[in-house]
């Protein structure tokens, strides 16, 4: 009997947590999910990780994290058409990031504070860039960074490319894009200028490159066939913006006609006004929803005067007479005569068709496929059929921007690097996409959008830049928008709403960690999470969670 009562008598830890809690169903993960705006980027940046650099005014980590994917912010704070404002969550709560402004600043900062990037031991290998365009100058960084011998030779008598003779200045200030490109120089790279490649494979002997990265760009004007008595009137696009780009003044008249949809009609009809146009008008076969060029430039055109003669087709064009078929589109976008014609005055007209490559000095070359376009076929690791010989930018079927041959560059640089070491170099997985709808924005602030000042409309008579700049306060306050989607930002939300206890803060940039054998699964955490920076992963079979210590129960 005495032992009998001995077992039931038995010592009891009080501190210790006994399963008498629930049955958990799942359980919280920290996850790492592919923010919106770095999904958009042409270029593959790391935007949330730059802002989170910026939003605690550590300008110099934002500039290095950015400059790891692209050479030239102060160059893509002005012209890029900033696609990842159109993704960013924010845009559906009170106004996207304004990224563009911001990653502006950051370039200019850096610019004025000469920071620069290490440069990797010599590699001993030497690598030939043709093109010193945003593509051919943006490979040539990464390759110098990984401590290749780059050489790149230019056909013109000036580094830049397109951004230098088709971006106008208003846009892009020469100042700007000469300190960006100085950069690219201060890293050991070689630039040969008014050097025209010939034949790639003697050059590739001559010099004793291991590879070859052509990014010739498409500078070349496309035409069609458009009756005029007087060729004097007519002139292309590419041809009007590199002149003003280089000072000249070609005779227009008053009256300028500018055919085409795209961004370089924009800025084309924007110089001709600044050339001394009272009136520049653009026409286009298509309508104002069907147009190429980017809302924003064609509301900034149409700001300074221009005007618009939309669903209209050129014909024929005798003394100041344009003659123009009109058009009529459907919901499909389709478009088709009508038969009834129009005529037009103007002084002289612009083509403003598109561009398209000039890739005659290769056709000899072994190995190459060329797209019915002219453009080079590459493989995915961006070589052509012809080994060592890589092709990027718009060179390449790929769309035509700055932001995208930047992109592009970087992709050839770590697939020529990968290639000169004798392996392959693969894109990391892609994480998921987190969407607006897995935010919880009850916890944010509204916060409306910094503003960039502009040069008043009546003051835009030359190249002076029109867009300004963010002051430091500005720049700290959009930084301070971004939402972090699907990233941790260590608000202590999750610590502070868990009722078990079972979340261990580990310190400043190293998150928390959830101690399963303490959590019931009651989603506090994941709910509280601002960001979507929590799972709730299913149990592979229910779990039954320790309930609290007795000593804990009568407290």
């Amino acid at each position: 009997m005495s032992e009998a009562i001995r077992d039931i008598g038995h010592a009891v830890n009080l501190d210790e947590r006994h399963a008498v809690g629930v049955v958990r169903s799942s359980h919280p993960v920290y996850v790492d999910l592919m923010p919106p705006c770095n999904d958009a980027c042409p270029a593959g940046e790391n935007i949330q990780a730059w802002l989170d650099h910026a939003r605690a005014g550590d300008w110099h980590g934002a500039w290095q994290v950015m400059t790891a994917d692209n050479p030239f912010p102060a160059i893509h704070g002005r012209v890029c058409y900033h696609p990842c404002e159109g993704a960013c969550n924010r845009g559906s709560l009170d106004g996207s990031v304004s990224i563009h402004a911001i990653e502006r600043y950051i370039g200019d900062l850096g610019n004025a504070q000469g920071w620069t990037v290490a440069r990797a031991p010599a590699t001993g290998k030497k690598v030939l860039v043709v093109g010193a365009g945003p593509s051919g100058l943006s490979a040539a960084w990464h390759l110098a960074v990984r401590g290749h011998e780059v050489t790149i030779l230019e056909a013109g008598p000036i580094a830049g490319g397109m951004m230098r003779f088709a971006i106008p200045a208003y846009r892009l200030p020469r100042d700007i894009l000469a300190r960006e490109v100085a950069r690219v120089e201060e890293l050991g790279v070689r630039i040969v200028l008014d050097h025209r490649v010939a034949d790639i494979l003697a050059e590739q002997r001559a010099g004793g490159y291991d590879a070859v990265y052509l990014a010739i760009g498409a500078q070349v004007g496309r035409h069609v066939d458009i009756p005029a008595r007087d060729a004097a009137r007519v002139m292309d696009a590419l041809d009007l913006l590199r002149a003003a780009s280089q000072g000249e003044k070609p005779l227009l008249g008053r009256r300028v006609a500018i055919y085409g949809g795209g961004n370089t009609a924009m800025d084309a009809a924007r110089t001709a006004r600044r050339l001394g146009a009272s009136d520049a008008m653009i026409i286009y076969r298509r309508d104002a929803a069907h147009m190429p060029a980017h809302a924003f430039e064609a509301q900034e055109a149409e700001e300074e005067g221009i005007t618009f003669k939309w669903l209209s087709s050129i014909k024929d064009m005798t003394g100041e007479d344009i003659t123009v078929e009109k058009m009529a589109i459907d919901d499909k976008g389709k478009v088709t005569p009508t038969g009834e014609y129009e005529t037009l005055k103007a002084d002289s007209l612009v083509l403003a068709l598109g561009q398209t490559t000039d890739v005659d000095f290769l056709r000899g070359v072994p190995g190459l496929e060329f797209a019915p376009d002219g453009t080079l076929i590459v493989g995915e690791d961006m070589q052509t059929g012809h080994p060592g010989l890589f092709a990027g930018g718009d060179v390449t079927p790929a769309t035509r921007s700055v932001t995208n041959a930047v992109g592009l560059g970087k992709h050839a640089a770590r697939h020529i690097d990968a290639w000169l070491n004798g392996t392959r170099w693969e894109h990391p997985p892609r994480h998921p996409l987190v969407s607006f709808d897995d935010l919880h924005l009850p916890i944010f602030d509204d916060a409306l959008k910094a503003k960039q000042a502009e040069t008043p409309i009546e003051q835009r008579t030359g190249f002076q830049e029109v867009m300004g700049g963010l002051t430091e306060a500005e720049a700290l306050h959009e930084a301070g928008r971004c939402l972090s989607c699907g990233n941790c930002y260590e608000c202590d939300n999750c610590y502070a709403a868990c009722p078990e206890d079972a979340i261990t803060k580990l310190g400043p940039g190293l998150g928390y960690s959830v101690n399963l054998s303490l959590c019931t699964g009651c989603r506090a955490c994941f709910e509280q999470c601002p960001c979507h920076a929590i799972d709730m992963v299913p149990e592979s079979a229910p779990v039954a969670v320790a309930g609290p210590s007795l000593s804990e129960a009568v407290q």
